[in-house]
């Protein structure tokens, strides 16, 4: 029994290690400049020539692979990090920092990212038999695993269709039917289920973050949403806490800090009437909290991003 078990293992370990170098072939091939593009329906693939400063976004539920170079993500106090043996995934819309710090020009840096629709994962999570077990509240929204063979081989299949469009309209859903079921076969069940819906409302966490992201630029009480969810003030804090690695009002306080830097950025407002519009009523102590999340006041950020935008576009 030992001997076919290391036989098997050894016979996976060279798929694994062929899977991966056809990935990074594949993707090499689809995306030929730096930057990220959709290839397929909810299918992106991403190429980076050189590490790059962090970036503050907002990932949609996603499974994250590197075919070629690392990242970092950082969510709240928790810092992740994958490459082409370890994959991410996460199942809620969360502000996150994100950093590309292996990338060269021989070896560039290169990824593909799966969007996951909210339906599709609780229909194959019922098929799989999950939907009745009982659910936690505080499973973690973003976790880093192990990629195993039959995953990657999954993901390789999707990455083919890039070539194959014309098929891609039937091979397409059952290959990432099967993507979720490989998934939910591992240890992300739990992390799952903040994805699928019952009797019309998600988790409780899930619906927590929901109405603090809707509603970032009001002022709440911990012990009001704890009351919605039939929960103790010191639950509910820990149970949020659990799921997205920071407390609710570290959550509130980034996602209007990113949005104030859209504002800026995007819409060209000052900081004055960008810090009002997401909530601050307070200017100064905005541009304090700024500073203090994003390395630079608002006005010398600002300036920074467009002269790097500015500078890629000559490039």
């Amino acid at each position: 029994m030992d001997r076919r078990t290391t036989s098997k293992e050894a016979r996976d370990a060279i798929r694994l290690q062929l899977y991966r170098e056809e990935l990074v072939e594949r993707i090499d091939k689809a995306i030929t400049s730096n930057g990220e593009i959709q290839v397929l329906e909810g299918v992106y693939l991403g190429r980076l020539s050189a590490p790059r400063d962090k970036v503050y976004s907002v990932l949609e539920p996603s499974l994250c692979i590197i075919a070629q170079g690392s990242k970092v993500v950082f969510l709240g106090n928790r810092r992740y990090q994958y490459d082409p043996f370890n994959y991410l995934l996460t199942t809620i819309e969360l502000p996150r920092i994100s950093q590309v710090v292996e990338a060269t020009r021989e070896k560039p840096y290169l990824s593909l990212r799966l969007e996951l629709d909210p339906n599709l994962v609780g229909s194959v999570m019922m098929e799989a038999g999950y939907v009745m077990q009982k659910r936690k509240n505080d499973a973690e929204a973003t976790k880093v695993s192990p990629l195993n063979v039959a995953l990657l081989e999954a993901i390789i299949r999707l990455v083919r269709l890039v070539e194959h469009r014309d098929e891609a309209s039937v091979l397409m859903p059952l290959i990432k039917r099967e993507i979720i079921y490989r998934l939910s076969k591992g240890d992300q069940a739990e992390q799952l289920f903040h994805l699928t819906i019952s009797e019309g409302s998600t988790s409780s966490m899930v619906w927590a973050v929901e109405q603090l992201r809707k509603n970032f630029d009001q002022s709440f009480r911990i012990e009001d949403l704890a009351q919605e969810l039939n929960m103790s003030v010191s639950s509910f804090y820990q149970h949020f806490k659990s799921v997205t690695a920071m407390t609710p009002l570290q959550f509130q306080k980034r996602v209007r800090l990113q949005e104030a830097r859209r504002l800026m950025l995007g819409e060209n407002l000052d900081a004055t009437r960008a810090a009002y519009q997401v909530g601050y009523s307070d200017a100064a102590y905005f541009s304090r909290e700024y500073k203090n999340f994003f390395g630079n006041p608002p006005i010398r950020d600002v300036q920074m991003l467009r002269e790097e935008t500015v500078d890629s576009s000559a490039g």
